[in-house]
C-alpha cells in the first residue's frame, strides 16, 4: 500500500471516529438546550472553522451562480436532516441514531431512480438487508417504530437528498466554499427557528459548551476538512468501508460514555444494516472500476 493511501485511510478512520462520537456529544447537548439552538450554534462554529480555508483561492469564483444556488439548497436540506437527527436523539440512543442515519447510503441510489439512474440487484439486496436490520433494531413487538428512531429515520431522507444535491454541484464549484455556504444557511435557519420555538439563554449555551464545541469544531469543521483532504488520495473502496464505521463508533462510544446497551436482537439489526450499507456501496463501485479498466462483468484481473 502506498504511504499516501495509508495516510488517507488513517485520516478517514479518524473522520469516522469523530463523526461517530459526535452522536454522543449531540445527545449530551440536549440536556441543556433544544435541538434547534444546538444545531444552529454547532453549524455556526463549523462555518467559522473552515472560513479561512474557503477564502483562499480565486476570489472571482464567489460570483458563480451555481455556488450560491447549490450552497443555499444544500444548506436548507442539511438543516432539515440535522434538526430531525438532533430531535430524535432526545428519545433514542447515540448508537441507534448512528446506524439509522447511515441508511442514507441505501436511500441515495433509490432516490436516483427519479433521475433515471439504474439500480442494480446488489443495491436492492443492500436495501433488503438494511430494512430487515431496521426492523430488528427499532420496531417493537407490537409493530410500532420507536418514536425517536422514527424521527432520526425521517432525517435520513434529508441526508440522502443532501448527498444527491452535492453530487449535482460539488464538481462545478469550490468544495470548501460550497460547504461554508451550506453551513451558514443551516446555522441561520436553525437559530431563527430556535428564537421562535425554543427558550433561548446564554446559560444554556454555556452549560452545553463542551458538546457544542465538539459537534461544531471537530465534527462539522475539522471532520469535513479531513474527509476532503483524505479522499484526494484514498481508494474509493477504502473510503466506503471506513466511513461506514461511523455507525459502529457511535455505538461503541455510546456504550463507553453513556452506558448505552443493545440486546441480541438490536445487535443483529445493526449487523444487517451495516452489511446492507457496505453491499450497496462496494458492489456497484466494483462494477464501475471494472468498466473503467475495460474488464467485462464477472471477470477478474490476472
Amino acid at each position: 500500500m502506498k504511504s499516501s493511501t495509508l495516510k488517507a485511510d488513517l485520516l478517514l478512520l479518524l473522520t469516522a471516529l469523530i463523526w461517530g462520537s459526535a452522536f454522543v456529544a449531540q445527545r449530551v447537548g440536549m440536556e441543556s438546550m433544544g435541538p434547534m439552538l444546538f444545531t444552529g450554534t454547532r453549524f455556526g462554529l463549523g462555518a467559522l472553522v473552515i472560513l479561512p480555508l474557503a477564502l483562499r483561492g480565486d476570489k472571482g469564483r464567489w460570483r458563480e451562480p451555481a455556488l450560491w444556488v447549490g450552497g443555499v439548497c444544500a444548506g436548507l436540506v442539511l438543516c432539515g436532516g440535522a434538526l430531525l437527527q438532533q430531535a430524535g436523539l432526545v428519545f433514542t440512543t447515540a448508537g441507534k441514531a448512528g446506524f439509522i442515519t447511515g441508511l442514507y447510503v441505501v436511500l441515495v441510489p433509490i432516490f436516483g431512480l427519479f433521475l433515471r439512474q439504474k439500480v442494480s440487484g446488489a443495491i436492492w439486496l443492500g436495501v433488503g438487508l438494511a430494512v430487515i436490520g431496521l426492523y430488528l433494531l427499532s420496531v417493537t413487538e407490537d409493530l410500532r417504530l420507536v418514536p425517536g428512531d422514527a424521527i432520526v429515520l425521517a432525517g435520513t431522507v434529508f441526508w440522502a437528498l443532501h448527498v444527491i444535491l452535492l453530487g449535482q454541484f460539488a464538481h462545478r464549484v469550490a468544495t470548501l466554499r460550497l460547504a461554508l455556504i451550506q453551513f451558514v444557511v443551516c446555522s441561520v435557519c436553525s437559530l431563527m427557528a430556535a428564537v421562535v420555538m425554543e427558550p433561548i439563554s446564554i446559560g444554556a449555551v454555556i452549560d452545553g459548551a463542551g458538546p457544542i464545541l465538539y459537534g461544531g469544531v471537530l465534527s462539522v469543521g475539522i471532520g469535513f476538512t479531513l474527509q476532503v483532504r483524505a479522499q484526494r488520495d484514498a481508494l474509493a473502496s477504502h473510503a466506503a468501508i471506513i466511513l461506514s464505521l461511523e455507525a459502529v463508533f457511535a455505538a461503541v462510544v455510546g456504550w463507553l460514555f453513556l452506558n448505552e446497551h443493545m440486546n441480541t436482537r438490536s445487535l443483529a439489526g445493526c449487523a444487517l444494516m451495516l452489511s446492507g450499507m457496505l453491499i450497496a456501496q462496494l458492489v456497484p463501485l466494483r462494477g464501475r472500476l471494472k468498466q473503467q479498466h475495460g474488464l467485462p462483468q464477472g471477470d477478474h484481473p490476472a
